[in-house]
């Protein structure tokens, strides 16, 4: 049975006091850090240095997602960084298995992550490439949004790839998780969750991710 993890996402966190906001979320797997270039997604947010400093005094690993165009030549420098994973968009990496190599070559797992309207199909190929796969459950570049049950059939068949191929790779999905639509996605075979405004908008933070990887499991466990 797979575990479920939680990856909370900075997106949501004050970023005034990001410091003390990671130290909120200690019992997190890790935490969702999105690097956005205000060019592949219309907004802005951080970049390598700020990355570097998180990396620094996170109390988790980090699970960096690059939301950002020409990944091939930005991606390794946050392999570099030593966070944990490293995850580039399939529609912005112009040699994916190539950069996938470079990434876990220095020594980071390496993620590719999939827009809500990207098939999968076409890379299933590449699954022994990659560490994890990320399907989007809503559209890259803000927090907040609902989630996209059209989604839920693309996460069917990626888990039944993965399962079919022998391969240990992760299917995250990140946007509008909630304690309701966790049940969904983990159903329907994702088992690593970003959640922003529902662990960082809870009073309680650590409560808030001990409810969503409660809701994650028993759905993973009731699907198996």
């Amino acid at each position: 049975m797979s575990q479920c993890c939680i990856n909370p996402s900075i997106l949501s966190a004050d970023f005034v006091n990001l410091e003390s906001e990671l130290q909120r979320i200690s019992n997190a797997d890790a935490v969702h850090v999105d690097v956005m270039d205000n060019h592949f997604v219309p907004n802005l947010t951080l970049g390598l240095p700020v990355v570097q400093r998180i990396q620094a005094v996170s109390p988790v690993p980090l699970d960096v997602h690059l939301m950002i165009s020409d990944a091939d030549r930005w991606a390794p420098a946050y392999a570099d960084a030593g966070v944990a994973s490293v995850t580039f968009h399939a529609e912005a990496a112009m040699a994916p298995v190539k950069l996938a190599r470079e990434l876990r070559a220095r020594g980071s797992k390496a993620g590719m992550a999939l827009r809500p309207a990207t098939a999968v199909e076409p890379y299933l190929d590449m699954l022994g490439e990659l560490d994890m796969l990320l399907i989007m459950t809503v559209e890259p570049g803000f927090g907040g949004q609902s989630f996209l049950d059209m989604t839920l059939p693309k996460i069917r068949r990626a888990r039944a790839a993965v399962e079919g191929s022998g391969i240990g790779v992760a299917i995250q999905v990140d946007g509008g998780i909630t304690e309701e639509t966790i049940t969904r996605a983990a159903e329907a075979g994702a088992n690593v969750f970003v959640a922003g405004s529902a662990v960082y908008g809870h009073q309680d933070p650590a409560m808030a991710i001990e409810r969503l990887r409660a809701a994650g499991q028993a759905a993973i466990a009731q699907s198996a």
